[in-house]
């Protein structure tokens, strides 16, 4: 009868902990499970049709940088491996996924050679335009809406996030997102 009478408190203190602790996982990644579910961080290196090298950029193709930017996971404070520098605008984007998941708000960045039929001029707030990048499932072809844009240098990195991860060819980190090493 001893046993019986402890068993009872005993479980409801381990379901009590269980979900403290799912909870506590819950809220610090839904950044990630939010924004970045799907995203793949590398890439093949492939860059779109039309995006040109940058002239002069403050980061050399082989230098290194510190990412300040956090729009993936394990990403700031890491050390990055200049891929490739290139002038472009650089847009943050809303989108609903061909897939059918939820939709994407704020997804940092898309590039003016990844909009379908874009022209040179940057496009305003509030365009709807379609995607063709691919760093997410469901990205490409997706309709989306230009929540704001950004003339910049762009950065493909090479980096190693906070938990071990290689990140080969990252697409995309602005300008503003790096700092000297």
């Amino acid at each position: 009868m001893k046993n019986k009478i402890w068993f009872g408190p005993i479980l409801l203190l381990a379901a009590t902990l269980l979900t403290a602790c799912a909870e506590e996982n819950k809220t610090e990644n839904t950044e990630e499970t939010t924004h970045h579910a799907g995203m793949d961080h590398s890439s093949t290196g492939e860059i779109p049709e039309g995006l040109k090298n940058a002239d002069n950029p403050t980061y050399k193709v082989g230098s290194r940088a510190i990412i300040e930017g956090d729009h993936m996971e394990g990403m700031r404070g890491a050390e990055a491996t200049i891929a490739g520098a290139y002038d472009t605008v650089a847009y943050v984007v809303s989108y609903t996924p061909t897939n059918g998941g939820e939709v994407v708000e704020d997804h940092k960045w898309v590039i003016q050679e990844e909009i379908e039929g874009a022209k040179e001029e940057p496009l305003e707030p509030g365009t709807e335009v379609t995607l063709k990048a691919d760093h997410m499932e469901g990205m490409e072809e997706a309709t989306a809406t230009i929540e704001s844009a950004e003339e910049t240098t762009v950065y493909m990195v090479d980096y190693k996030t906070d938990s071990g991860k290689h990140v080969v060819n990252h697409k995309w980190v602005t300008e503003s997102e790096l700092s000297p090493k």
